[in-house]
Order: C-alpha cells, then sequence, then structure tokens
C-alpha cells in the first residue's frame, strides 16, 4: 500500500495538470482560430454572397464543415472574444461582461490548458483579454508562449506575422495559435494599404450587397466596398498560412476554426442580438479528424463550445468552468445535435444597454430592460457613412420600416422571430397569437438559464459615454457602474443552464 500512494498521487496530478488523458501525445492536432474583427456571417462567399471574394475560407469550407448555425455570446469585441477564450457567458466572465473589461482571475483559460500539456501557445494580431488579479495578487498561469500585435510596414491589419509564427514555432511539439485580424474595424485601412499582387481587384460599389435596413445610395456602396476589401485581406493571409501548414505536412493534422467576434461595424449589426450582430459564420477544418468533408451543418452551436471542442481534441479535459460543450460529434456526424438552445447578452458597448436572447426550435425570442434606448450601434457605427445616410433619410421623414428600426425608441421590450421565414428579423411576432406557445416556451428557458447562471440586471448599470446621435465622446469618468452578474456573484457560479 506505501508503494502505491505515491503511484496514485502522481496519476492524480497527471489528470489533473492537463496532460493528455485520451489522445496519445504524437497524434494531438494542431489548433488553429482565424478570428475576423467585425464581420457579419453573411460576407463570405461560401455564406452565399456573391459579392464577397473569400477563395481561401470557401476551399476550407468546402473540405470541412460550413456551421448554418453558430452564434456568439455577445456582439461585442471583448466580452466576445473573453467568452471564447474560457468557454463561458459574458455575465459569468465577471466585469468582462462587459467592453474593455478583465476577465475575473479565477477563471481558467483554454490555452493556459493547451500550454501546460505541451503544445506551443501563440497570438498574433488583436488581444483584447486581459484578466483581473486575485486578493491576494494572484495572477493566471501564461496563456501564451508567444505574443505580438501582428503589424508591420504597410500592413497594420493584424496578420502581418502569422506566416512568420507557423514558419518558427517549435517542430517538437503541437500548437495553438489565435491568429486575430484587425480587419474589418473601422477605420478602414486596406484600401490605403492595397496590394493588387496579393488581394487581387478591390471590391466596387456597384457590386456589393445592401441589406434593407441601410440606404442603398452611394455612400453607403462605398463604405461597404471598403469593408468588403477589409474581409477579402483577412482571407488571403488565411490562405498564406494554409500554404505554409502545407509545405510543412502539417495540414491534414491541423484543425482550423474560421469565425468573427461580431457583426460587421454598421447600423443594425455589431452590438445587436439579431442575426445581423451575434451570428457568426463558422468553419472548420480537419482532413484527420472530420470525417465527411464539404458538409454543411444546421445543428445549432455556441462560441462557448469551442474551448471543450479543442480540449477534447487534444485528448484533454474540459475544465469544469467551461459552460459549453464539446463538438466533435459534429465531426463524425454533422447533423448531430449537441444543444437545443444557444443564449446571447449584449450589455454596455459605449451605450447603456442590457438585452438578452435565445435561439430554439428555429426562433429566436428577445428580452430588453432598457426599452427606452435606441439599438443605434456602437460609436464608431454612428460615425459611419452608412448611419449619416440613414440620419439624412431620417430627417427627410422617407426611412422604410426596417430603416426605422435604428432609430426606434421606445422598442419592444420582447421581440420573437422566425430565423428560417425572416432572415433579418423584421417581423416581430412576439404579440401574434399564434406564436404565443413559442414566445412562452423561449422565455421561460431563458428565465431558467438567467436564475441558473446567476444573471441580473443591476439597478445601477453602466451608462453612455459617447452621444447617440454624432458617436462623439461624451468624457465621462463615471459611467462604469456594476456589470450584470456581478450582484450575483456570476463569475464564480460554473453552471451552464439549460443547454
Amino acid at each position: 500500500m506505501t508503494r502505491l500512494i505515491p503511484a496514485i498521487v502522481g496519476l492524480f496530478a497527471l489528470t489533473f495538470s492537463g496532460q493528455p488523458t485520451h489522445v496519445e501525445a504524437a497524434d494531438r492536432p494542431n489548433v488553429i482560430f482565424f478570428i475576423a474583427d467585425d464581420v457579419s456571417w453573411n460576407d463570405y462567399g461560401c455564406y452565399g454572397n456573391p459579392a464577397a471574394r473569400t477563395p481561401h475560407i470557401d476551399a476550407l469550407a468546402k473540405n470541412g464543415i460550413r456551421f448554418d448555425q453558430a452564434y456568439l455570446t455577445a456582439s461585442s469585441c471583448s466580452p466576445s472574444r473573453s467568452s471564447i477564450i474560457t468557454g463561458r457567458y459574458p455575465h459569468n466572465n465577471g466585469k468582462a461582461a462587459e467592453l474593455h473589461q478583465p476577465i475575473s482571475w479565477n477563471i481558467p483559460w483554454f490555452p493556459e490548458l493547451l500550454r501546460d500539456a505541451g503544445y506551443f501557445t501563440a497570438i498574433s494580431g488583436k488581444h483584447h483579454m486581459t484578466a483581473t488579479k486575485g486578493p491576494k495578487g494572484e495572477t493566471r498561469p501564461k496563456p501564451f508562449d508567444s505574443v505580438d500585435g501582428g503589424r508591420s510596414k504597410g500592413n497594420s491589419g493584424g496578420h502581418a506575422n502569422w506566416v512568420k509564427t507557423t514558419e518558427d514555432r517549435p517542430k517538437d511539439k503541437p500548437f495553438f495559435f489565435w491568429f486575430a485580424a484587425y480587419d474589418a474595424h473601422r477605420g478602414w485601412d486596406a484600401d490605403r494599404q492595397w496590394g493588387a499582387d496579393r488581394y487581387g481587384p478591390m471590391h466596387k460599389a456597384k457590386d456589393v450587397i445592401v441589406p434593407p435596413f441601410l440606404v442603398d445610395d452611394q455612400a453607403t456602396r462605398e463604405d461597404l466596398a471598403s469593408y468588403y476589401n477589409e474581409v477579402t485581406r483577412f482571407d488571403h493571409y488565411i490562405g498564406a498560412v494554409v500554404a505554409e501548414l502545407k509545405r510543412q505536412g502539417e495540414l491534414d493534422n491541423t484543425l482550423i476554426f474560421v469565425l468573427a467576434d461580431n457583426g460587421r461595424p454598421f447600423p443594425r449589426a455589431k452590438t445587436r442580438i439579431h442575426d445581423s450582430g451575434m451570428k457568426t459564420a463558422l468553419v472548420a477544418h480537419w482532413p484527420k479528424g472530420i470525417k465527411k468533408a464539404g458538409l454543411a451543418s444546421d445543428s445549432l452551436v455556441s462560441v462557448i463550445d469551442l474551448a471543450p471542442t479543442v480540449l477534447s481534441a487534444a485528448g484533454l479535459k474540459p475544465t469544469p468552468s467551461m459552460q459549453g460543450v464539446s463538438m466533435q460529434p459534429l465531426f463524425e456526424n454533422s447533423s448531430s445535435a449537441i444543444r437545443k438552445y444557444a443564449f446571447s447578452e449584449h450589455n454596455w458597448h459605449d451605450y447603456e444597454a442590457h438585452g438578452r436572447g435565445i435561439r430554439g426550435n428555429g426562433f429566436l425570442f428577445m428580452k430588453n430592460s432598457r426599452p427606452y434606448l435606441a439599438l443605434q450601434g456602437p460609436a464608431d457605427s454612428v460615425r459611419s457613412p452608412s448611419h449619416v445616410s440613414l440620419q439624412a433619410k431620417r430627417d427627410a421623414q422617407k426611412l422604410t420600416a426596417a430603416q426605422k428600426d435604428v432609430f426606434l425608441a421606445p422598442r419592444p421590450s420582447v421581440e420573437l422571430y422566425d430565423l428560417k421565414s425572416d432572415p433579418h428579423q423584421l417581423n416581430n411576432l412576439a404579440g401574434k397569437a399564434k406564436f404565443a406557445a413559442q414566445r412562452k416556451q423561449l422565455a421561460s428557458v431563458l428565465e431558467t438559464w438567467i436564475d441558473e447562471t446567476h444573471d441580473s440586471v443591476p439597478e445601477d448599470i453602466s451608462h453612455d459615454s459617447f452621444a447617440r446621435e454624432t458617436g462623439k465622446a461624451l468624457n465621462k469618468k463615471d459611467y462604469r457602474q456594476t456589470t450584470p452578474g456581478e450582484d450575483r456573484n456570476a463569475s464564480s457560479t460554473n453552471a451552464p443552464g439549460p443547454r
């Protein structure tokens, strides 16, 4: 028995120290996340946009899986990224529920676990994630071996060092790369840094797709064309990394995910719970791990499922803190069901806000705790030519019903949409008797999720820090207040709620 004790202790330590438990070290896949900044789900060729030029992402989808019901937990940069890296809902990450705020120190980041298990980990490009210190000055373990901003002379898009990082990595370790572009965040820089020899011809204003909630004028079209250029540049560097992986013979055993942190930086997109803000393109490519490639999956997935998926693929156990579920069953059968519901939240991002959404059974149900405020979009969108065109049409009293929604106040406190028949979510069914059962059921599940995950609507919620009409900074110092869930200690709660 005395001899067994050290062995038992050693086994216990191995199991919980991040060492592989299911997959042999030599078989562990490499993993790369390509994360776009402010790109909507339908701005890629493989998602049916005939004007978008994304040949490299399209090729990954053709030889992998395209997920058609993939949703973010927040349509806001840092809360979304923090949610992806922890596998937790924004309000369960502490202050990180709001833009530019840190993740609570007690919450693991999945790259820490990969690094502890022998992976070389690197982040190149936009980071946007920080952590608080513990009450005694405790800090999180180091998540990345290499950190760089991904910029160089003539390329401020965040992807300048992606290929170099892939080339220079230690060759005796599996690797995890968090490759995060600044494309397509405003202001546009791809136009002035364009090289036709690299990216092809620039997009033309006449070819873009103008959604019904924007004004179809020259200013908006040129704005969208510049945005498309950013998406194409993002795609180019994905292709460059894929080519380098092929050269090294590593592509077949590299699990690649392509996604974005939130929707495009235009009115009625970024910061919205509607699909234009919260739905993400999600492409998975892994020749050794995906049983049947070239399929589109209609299974509901959330980005909090990515962390447990990567850990499971690497032979590691997801931590109890992770509220998502592994997507690996979808690699075996793309039509498998891993969850019934996907939840999203909208908290402070430049402006006071508190909204919650649930998707399930083909419907989106939303609850707005600030119905007296318009949802005009973040400050950079308010300053955009596209928003100015809407304002001019508003002042001339010529807005369509879809366009009026950008400025609508007060708003409905609850909204219900049929996602299949109403892809832009323009027809609110919440008051229709025919859909009372769907509304009641989704509202009940949403309330269960709010209760079990310790979500809340604090009385002293964060206030506007930008002018709603101009997007100019108000230069306030006291706009930060209590974040959702903070008053219920949500950062210490691991309950996932319904899934």
